[in-house]
């Protein structure tokens, strides 16, 4: 289990406000957190003021990380490959092009997100919860959670994690939100609307250790 950092570069790239956040006055962070957890057309695809603003297809943005990915990991090019919180799949779209013969499954909460995903993908989606995951034991190559865990309670998150190391062989990658300082809590705070797992890098260690997790660990700071 080691951290591991692929996404810190991708998370700088985003500007963000977290005063206007908190106090816009159509979509106080009350409602727009209302809003967001129901991970439908708004949290995707509503105003911006809520969550993504619009989750669309960027050509090229995953490349650098999957990459990365595939030269830290050894992935051969028949890889099985599982993203959970997968959302509408474009990383999954982009591990195919990369690696063509690649087997990609993802799964989320989200209906909205996978009836929205890109038609090449969606065959491969499914809707599910994490913390009941339907593949046998030691089926992947190599399985993914990014930006999803912190969104669970922890009853969740305890069956999530091992879920997540049952399924999985040697290869598996979480990357969670998190707060070194009460700055970056704060702006977590102000800038999170799906949060549910507030914790230091710290005591998502202590989750990992506690769960049997085995896998690789990167955080996200709001710096």
């Amino acid at each position: 289990m080691n951290e591991i950092d692929f996404m810190s570069s991708l998370h700088k790239s985003t500007k963000r406000n977290y005063l206007d956040r908190v106090n816009d006055a159509e979509f106080p962070k009350a409602k727009a957190s209302k809003l967001a957890k129901k991970f439908d057309f708004d949290y995707w695809d509503g105003d911006r003021r809520i969550n993504y603003g619009g989750y669309k297809y960027i050509p090229g943005r995953w490349d650098g990380v999957i990459k990365e990915m595939i030269n830290f990991y050894r992935l051969d090019s028949k890889a099985k490959i599982l993203d959970i919180g997968c959302g509408k799949g474009f990383l999954l779209y982009d591990f195919k092009k990369i690696l063509p013969e690649c087997e990609v499954y993802g799964i989320d909460i989200s209906s909205y997100a996978i009836e929205n995903s890109k038609k090449e993908i969606k065959p491969y989606l499914k809707l599910g919860n994490s913390t009941e995951l339907p593949w046998g034991n030691n089926y992947f190559d190599l399985v993914i959670s990014i930006n999803t865990f912190h969104n669970l309670y922890c009853y969740e998150l305890e069956k999530s994690l091992k879920e997540m190391e049952r399924v999985g062989k040697e290869n598996k990658y979480i990357c969670v939100e998190s707060y070194r300082n009460e700055e970056e809590k704060t702006n977590l705070l102000y800038w999170q609307v799906t949060c549910e797992s507030f914790c230091t890098p710290e005591e998502w260690i202590w989750w990992f250790h506690n769960t049997k997790y085995t896998g690789d660990y990167s955080f996200i700071y709001f710096e």
